[in-house]
């Protein structure tokens, strides 16, 4: 120490010397190059030296430089930990569902009970459409629907009644079959009857006419009488008149037996007819009495879409919310899907924020959300519902084709889907397209 401070002196002595005055300031220029020549400085210190020589002097200024040193290191620390803790964007806005409004069938507008910016609750009556054409369809459809009716009350005692008839005409068929079976029999007796009386016949007629040959050479010789020969013969022509006669019988006996065999025969198609038609008579009927039915059906629901037409004369507010874009007014004729107006949702809202997909590394569902609003310069509070599915240029009316070879890569943004907490918005002052500005927390849980 004491040396450092022996060479401080001798320094500054020597700078004394150095030093030029005042007069000798003011000498000529060409004095001033007449003069000696000055001894060289003495060389400078090291900055290792200089800096323990400025700690040595001023310990205080070093420590508190140090502390601010540390301080700001902390600070900066905790900045870079805050600023990446979230995730903001400016290009975001509220979203929510815009419920266009039309009939749902063609009419002449005579009613017009909203404007603009009003607010609407769900059933409230909005547009009156002229009810009278419906009216009167509803009460043509109430008439056919009793006029089916009628037709189907009037077909329904068929079916049993055809079902008795058919059963009517199985078991009359079934006696006639029985009756003609048994006059078949009777014919087949008759029949057989007569052939007994024919062979019977025939044996007298040939004994009666072996008689007349052995009376004829016994008359001849007068053996016998004339008047017992002609008995003789007499009696051998009656019996052919008997074989005859027994002939002609079993002829009509054998026609006879063919008309009852024909007629049992009639009497079996008959019978076979009506029990294959039975069947399907009842099916015929069965079927009239369902297209009946069917037809009642039918009634029943163009009667039903009447008077559904004529409740949509009334058209009333789906959801709650406020009524924008209204081009209808009263005497305008609307045809099904024409735009009358718009309803924008107030209770079911979310924010739609297009972050770059740079953002989105740490983004999770169910993180923590602040909302600034443009409009209120208020904060709300939401959470991540969801990430969207594809990016705002993949979803646009022309989008990128990246396969040809101007490729240039753009950073891309994704919609980001936000929901609000409960009790939020309770008076519902947002707005479908009000800008906002979220701010995700990443460290929050979901």
């Amino acid at each position: 120490m004491p040396d450092d401070t022996k060479v401080e002196e001798s320094t500054q002595k020597t700078e004394q010397k150095s030093a030029p005055t005042q007069p000798e300031q003011a000498r000529p220029q060409a004095a001033q190059r007449d003069a000696p020549a000055q001894p060289p400085p003495p060389p400078k210190r090291p900055f290792a030296q200089r800096a323990r020589r400025y700690v040595r002097r001023h310990p205080g200024r070093v420590l508190l430089g140090i502390v601010a040193l540390v301080l700001v290191a902390i600070g900066g620390v905790l900045l870079w930990m805050y600023l990446s803790s979230y995730e903001s964007t400016d290009d975001a806005q509220v979203d929510g569902h815009l419920n266009l409004i039309s009939p749902r069938i063609a009419g002449t507008v005579v009613g017009v009970y909203v404007e603009n910016e009003a607010f609407v609750k769900p059933g409230q009556v909005l547009v009156d459409l002229d009810p009278r054409d419906y009216k009167v369809a509803l009460e043509q459809a109430a008439g056919a629907r009793q006029e089916a009716l009628a037709a189907l009350r009037a077909e329904n005692p068929s079916v049993p009644i055809t079902v008795t008839t058919t059963q009517s005409t199985i078991s009359t068929g079934e006696a006639d079959v029985l009756v003609a079976e048994k006059a078949v029999s009777a014919a087949q007796q008759e029949y057989e009857a007569r052939q007994a009386d024919l062979r019977s016949t025939e044996a007298q007629n040939a004994k009666a006419q072996r008689d007349v040959e052995r009376y004829r050479p016994l008359a001849a010789k007068e053996e016998v009488s004339k008047q017992q020969f002609d008995a003789v013969v007499a009696t051998a022509e009656s019996q052919a008149a008997t074989v005859d006669a027994a002939r002609a019988a079993v002829e009509v006996a054998l026609r006879s037996l063919d008309e009852r065999r024909a007629q049992l025969t009639q009497a079996r198609t008959r019978l076979a007819e009506a029990q294959q038609n039975a069947p399907r008579q009842t099916a015929s009927r069965q079927a009239t009495v369902q297209t009946r039915q069917a037809n009642v059906v039918s009634a029943e629901a163009r009667l039903h879409q009447a008077r559904l037409n004529l409740s949509y004369t009334k058209i009333v507010a789906p959801v709650e919310g406020v009524i924008s874009n209204k081009t209808v007014e009263v005497g305008q004729r609307l045809q099904p899907g024409e735009e009358m107006l718009a309803i924008s949702q107030t209770a079911d809202i979310w924010i739609t924020a297009n972050f770059k997909e740079t953002q989105l590394r740490r983004m999770r569902p169910g993180q923590s959300v602040d909302i600034s609003v443009d409009a209120f310069g208020e904060t709300l509070h939401g959470y991540v519902e969801a990430l969207g599915g594809a990016t705002g240029a993949r979803t646009s009316l022309l989008p990128p084709e990246n396969a040809t070879g101007n490729y240039v890569k753009v950073v891309q943004r994704l919609p980001v889907r936000i929901g609000l907490k409960p009790g939020e918005d309770p008076h519902h002052r947002l707005r479908i397209g009000m800008s906002v500005e979220p701010k995700v927390w990443l460290n929050s849980h979901p």
